[in-house]
């Protein structure tokens, strides 16, 4: 399936509405409810089966991913802040938790769960830049490069990973109640 090349329009999404999807632990679709469907601009049987990364927006670095990839692989949470794309080529900026699957008696990755809200616009405006950064060094120096820049301008902040998130996003009260909420409503 050929995607059109991103246009510089934002979709506006409804901050009372959520964005659920689940895929298989290689990030292949198996479910996405009404919303994730109607914001991609795909029809529900163009999403399952497809791998995840078909909304992958270009502008976000792949060291994000990997630093997702690497924790819910190990069955661990996080929360990032992602441009996405849809079929059109309109971009929406997402607050996502995900959240991995294990197995009850083998304890083994069975997929993972995202859970998604409209990040707010001074979200964005925070983490544009350094997206933006982390794609030039990506151009230059490959991902190991801008994997190294992360970790020192974390490291500046004197913040994780998830700490940085939480600060930014505001990770607290009704924002925290709401991702609760949704994991035990789609768990």
């Amino acid at each position: 399936m050929e995607r059109p090349p991103p246009k510089n329009e934002q979709i506006t999404l409804d901050p009372k509405r959520y964005i659920v999807s689940k895929t298989d632990p290689k990030g292949v679709i198996t479910y996405g409810n009404d919303y994730f469907v109607e914001i991609s601009g795909y029809k529900e049987a163009e999403l399952i089966a497809k791998p995840h990364n078909l909304i992958r927006h270009p502008d976000m670095p792949q060291v994000v991913f990997k630093v997702m990839w690497d924790r819910i692989r190990k069955g661990q949470s996080i929360m990032a802040v992602v441009k996405n794309m849809a079929k059109d080529g309109r971009y929406y900026w997402v607050i996502t938790d995900f959240e991995s699957k294990k197995d009850k008696l083998t304890n083994e990755i069975t997929g993972y769960t995202a859970f998604r809200k409209a990040a707010p616009k001074d979200v964005v405006k925070t983490v544009e830049p350094l997206y933006q950064k982390l794609l030039e060094i990506e151009a230059q120096s490959g991902m190991e490069g801008a994997e190294k820049y992360l970790v020192g301008f974390l490291e500046e902040k004197g913040l994780s990973y998830d700490e940085f998130i939480d600060q930014i996003v505001g990770n607290k009260g009704l924002f925290k109640v709401f991702f609760t909420a949704m994991k035990k409503l789609f768990g």
